[in-house]
């Protein structure tokens, strides 16, 4: 089935039968579905409780390219305030629902990546540290030195531990993310046994979850996601 639609993504270990959208167990999720075959699949990370137009159309063009992409409800469980995010246990149990989801659908695993922003770009870094995907990416990633939370480290300390090629992006000017962090980041994930590619725009213009028609970096920006997921998703 091609198209977009909402569905519900079983945690593991809990009863697959039961598939009320409130559940203990289950994780909302939001599909968008390519044309055809598809060639892989991408966990799309948010803050947020709704999806804006903008991300919608990113998901959509990333189906456009093949891959199955399913967003999750990260705060399914408690009424959790959007960029609060959603750490530790609870984020890798509601990754790896996904994970499986797009695995039941034949999706290899190997072909599976994560992309997110702000605080779930941080998210995104942390999956990829966790569990052997095929590609990640982040955009805006925060926490850089300091851990946001109690339950998500600093990504320059997780860093050496990335299990899969990963790809950050970052504005100059973006207080949560100082350039001089952002450079530590760069080294940090250097020192790790996957691929990393870390890419900063001047300003603010770099976000392919709300570019304008006229925003040339984040067109850019997408791009370099689109690439980074065809290179390492095979």
């Amino acid at each position: 089935m091609s198209g977009t639609y909402d569905d519900i993504a079983p945690l593991r270990g809990s009863d697959q039968e039961d598939v009320r959208p409130t559940a203990r167990g289950q994780v909302p999720i939001t599909v968008v579905e390519p044309e055809g075959n598809a060639r892989g699949g991408i966990v799309v990370l948010h803050e947020s409780r709704q999806l804006t137009g903008a991300l919608r159309d990113l998901m959509s063009a990333l189906a456009g390219e093949g891959w199955v992409v399913v967003a999750p409800d990260l705060f399914h469980r408690v009424d959790g305030e959007p960029g609060g995010g959603v750490f530790g246990d609870e984020l890798f149990d509601d990754f790896d629902a996904c994970f499986d989801w797009l695995t039941r659908r034949g999706v290899f695993p190997d072909t599976i990546g994560v992309l997110g922003f702000d605080s779930a770009g941080t998210a995104a870094f942390l999956v990829a540290t966790n569990r052997p995907i095929g590609a990640a990416v982040s955009v805006a990633a925060r926490g850089i030195i300091e851990p946001l939370t109690e339950q998500a480290d600093a990504l320059v300390r997780a860093a050496p531990k990335l299990q899969a090629p990963w790809l950050g992006v970052f504005g100059e000017d973006d207080p949560a993310t100082p350039p001089a962090e952002v450079e530590q980041l760069r080294d940090a994930t250097a020192r790790a046994d996957v691929a990393s590619l870390v890419v900063t725009y001047p300003g603010l213009h770099h976000r392919a979850d709300s570019a304008g028609d006229d925003d040339t970096d984040a067109a850019d920006s997408q791009t370099r996601i689109f690439d980074w997921f065809d290179s390492n998703l095979r």
